[in-house]
C-alpha cells in the first residue's frame, strides 16, 4: 500500500465491511463530516468529497510536512515536554499514535518519514474508529464498520486530478443511487457551486480548473476516461 506523504495529492475511498450500511440516516452523514473535520482537515486540504451508503470517495493533498510536523509535536507535548530535550540520545514515545520516537537535537526537532506516514494514516484509523464506536451505539451492533485498509492512489497530473475530482461527484449515479450527480446531497459539488463549504478549498479548487464554468462542464460531458478505478474496489 503506497504511504501517504506531505505535499502529494490523493483519491482515497473506503467501503463498507461485508453488505452493511456505513451511513443510514442524515444525521450519520452530519456526524462523519464533522469528524472528518476534526481528524482530517488539520492533516489535509480536501477537494472534493462524496458520501454514500455503503462507501465514499474524497481528493485531498496531505498538508506539508512543517505543519505536519508541528501537529505532531503539539500533540506530543501532552504527553511529555519536548523542551527537556537536548540531545539526540533523548527521545519520547508518543502513544497517541502508536509507538514512535521522535528526537531532538539542539531545541530543533528531528522527525523522520516513518513516524510522519504512521501518523497520517494513524488519522484516518481514528476517524474510522471514533465514526464506527457512534454508529455501534446508535444501531446496537459490534465489531468494524469499514475494509480495515482504506484505500488510495496518488494523484501526479492535472488530468488525473480532474478525473477524480469529477468521478467521485459523478460516483452516486455510477451506482445508481440517484439519476443526476446534482441531486446527491451528501458530496461536495453544490458547496463547490454556490462557492460556501467548511470542508473544501473552493477557491484552490476552482483556480485549478480556471473557473466554475470549466469546473461544471467537465462534470457535464461524457467521460469515458473515468473508469480509471476498478469498479470492484469501491
Amino acid at each position: 500500500m503506497i504511504p501517504l506523504i506531505p505535499n502529494k495529492v490523493y483519491h482515497i475511498f473506503n467501503h463498507a465491511n461485508g453488505f452493511e450500511n456505513t451511513f443510514c440516516s442524515d444525521e450519520n452523514f452530519r456526524y462523519f463530516l464533522a469528524k472528518y473535520c476534526l481528524y482530517i482537515s488539520p492533516i489535509a486540504e480536501t477537494y472534493a468529497y462524496c458520501l454514500m451508503p455503503n462507501h465514499f470517495h474524497i481528493v485531498v493533498r496531505i498538508r506539508s510536512r512543517k505543519i505536519i510536523e508541528k501537529i505532531i509535536l503539539n500533540r506530543s507535548s501532552n504527553i511529555s515536554t519536548l523542551s527537556n530535550y537536548s540531545t539526540s540520545s533523548n527521545y519520547s514515545k508518543v502513544q497517541n499514535f502508536g509507538i514512535v520516537k521522535i528526537g531532538i537535537v539542539k531545541n530543533n526537532e528531528i522527525i523522520d518519514d516513518k513516524t510522519i506516514e504512521l501518523f497520517l494514516s494513524k488519522q484516518f484509523a481514528n476517524l474510522f474508529s471514533c465514526y464506527t464506536q457512534s454508529f455501534n451505539k446508535v444501531f446496537n451492533r459490534r465489531g468494524s464498520l469499514f475494509i480495515k485498509n482504506f484505500k488510495r492512489v496518488q494523484i501526479e497530473n492535472k488530468q488525473y486530478f480532474f478525473n477524480a475530482v469529477v468521478y467521485t461527484h459523478r460516483n452516486p449515479v455510477h451506482h445508481g443511487f440517484c439519476r443526476h450527480f446534482y441531486e446527491w446531497k451528501h458530496s461536495s459539488y453544490n458547496e463547490i457551486i454556490e462557492e460556501n463549504s467548511n470542508i473544501v478549498e473552493v477557491k484552490k479548487l476552482l483556480l485549478l480548473f480556471e473557473n466554475k464554468n470549466n469546473f461544471i462542464n467537465w462534470h457535464e460531458k461524457k467521460l469515458l476516461d473515468l473508469q480509471f478505478i476498478n469498479d470492484n474496489d469501491i
